[in-house]
Parts: structure tokens; C-alpha cells; sequence
């Protein structure tokens, strides 16, 4: 009796440049959902978003489409410029200072300059839906024709993933539907910064985990602030 055959994992080699029009693409959508994320003159009452708090002058809402939660936190950060924010979040040696979940940021490929792809993995004392799991994303980074700068981050497909960055045998390869910054200036120098992140959990949400989400969208919050506000102007470099 013959045994089973060992299940394989698909992964798809392309080419630099298929990559680069590939995630240029889908990155349009992700740019497009984001600005619309951080559209404050949109109605409270259609748009779906629902405040989970609001404390200190960060707001942190959840929106849910079918199995599909994104949560949007959102502040104020005065005296700090929006390139001043931008520097610290994308400075992905110093990532682990504002988020403590994660144990590995690295750069595997820049296709342009404002377009990388990159591997994050979290340890297993990291929240759940994060715990043990890497994921292959890329970053594209724009700035629109107003001076808004936005930061599109989702995961590729997993067999171009696996194309790119064989899974490790120990780590759960995790799915990174949508998330990003949007940072717009306002007057004496400050800025608004919108966060997105959606997940799909598959199903149900439980309460628990909103909640300790929720905790740490506050506490990367204060620690980019804190980071930010460190970071010198442009008039100070």
C-alpha cells in the first residue's frame, strides 16, 4: 500500500518587473481605501465606522464587512510635521521601539524607491492573530498633489510570498489584507495621522481581542508620538 503523498506548499517565481507591476496595481486600491479611510468630511451616520474609544484626542474605530474588521486610529500630533512622522514610522531598523510585538523587520527587495517589499515576523508572546507569524508585505509610499503623504502596506499573494521568502518551518505565514498611514498637515507646522489595519479573522471577532487590539493601537500610538516629537525638523537637520 502506497503512502500518502507529502502536502506542498505553491510558490510562483517571477520576474523583477512583473513583481514591480504586479504590487504598483495593487497598491492602487489600498492608496484609494486609506485616503478614503481619513476622509473626515464623509457622513458619521453611512460609512460604517463605529468608535470603540475615544480618549486624549485618539479616536480608534472598527469597521465590518462580511468576516473583514479594520480598525482606524486617528490623532494629532502638534509641532510635529507630517515628514517628521514619516521618518520614524518607516524607519524599519527602529520598528521594534514602537511596536514591541515585533521581533524582525528586514527589506527583502526595493523595486523603486518608494516601493519595497519586507519581511516582519512576530514572536510568540505577540497578541493573537499576530502570535508566531511573519508576513511578506510591500510598502509603497506617495505623496499626493495637497502635500498628503500616505504608506500603503498589504501582504502579496502567498505563492509569490513563497516565491520571494520560503515560510519558515516554525512560523504561521500570516495575511495582511490592508493597513497604512495617512498624514496630513495642518496649520503651525502639526499633523493628522490616520492608521488603518484590516484583518480577516475568518468569522466571529471575540470581544476579548478587540479589546487587547484596541490596547495596542494605543500604546504604538503614544510610542510613535514620543518617537516623533524625539525626531528633529527639517530646520533642525
Amino acid at each position: 500500500m502506497s503512502s500518502s503523498p507529502a502536502p506542498c506548499s505553491r510558490s510562483w517565481s517571477i520576474s523583477e518587473d512583473s513583481l514591480r507591476r504586479f504590487v504598483q496595481f495593487a497598491s492602487e486600491s489600498c492608496i484609494q481605501e486609506l485616503l478614503a479611510a481619513s476622509d473626515t468630511n464623509r457622513g458619521k451616520d453611512n460609512d460604517g465606522w463605529k468608535v470603540l474609544t475615544l480618549d486624549n484626542g485618539v479616536e480608534i474605530s472598527k469597521r465590518r464587512s462580511d468576516s473583514l474588521h479594520t480598525f482606524r486610529s486617528r490623532w494629532i500630533l502638534r509641532s510635529v510635521s507630517p515628514q517628521q512622522f514619516i521618518t520614524v514610522a518607516n524607519a524599519i531598523d527602529a520598528a521594534k521601539q514602537w511596536d514591541s510585538d515585533l521581533v524582525e523587520a528586514r527589506y527583502i527587495k526595493d523595486l523603486e524607491d518608494n516601493l519595497s517589499i519586507i519581511r516582519l515576523r512576530f514572536g510568540d508572546n505577540s497578541k493573537p492573530l499576530f502570535r508566531n507569524r511573519e508576513f511578506i508585505v510591500y510598502e509603497r509610499r506617495e505623496t499626493m498633489e495637497d502635500g498628503t503623504l500616505v504608506v500603503a502596506v498589504a501582504s502579496l499573494p502567498k505563492e509569490i510570498a513563497a516565491g520571494l521568502h520560503p515560510k519558515q518551518s516554525n512560523a504561521i505565514r500570516g495575511l495582511l489584507l490592508q493597513s497604512g498611514w495617512v498624514v496630513e498637515k495642518l496649520e503651525d507646522d502639526s499633523c493628522v495621522v490616520t492608521y488603518v489595519v484590516q484583518l480577516d479573522p475568518a468569522g466571529w471577532l471575540p470581544k476579548c481581542f478587540v479589546n487587547r487590539f484596541n490596547t495596542k493601537l494605543v500604546m504604538i500610538i503614544e510610542n510613535l508620538k514620543k518617537l516623533a516629537q524625539a525626531c528633529p525638523s527639517e530646520g533642525e537637520i
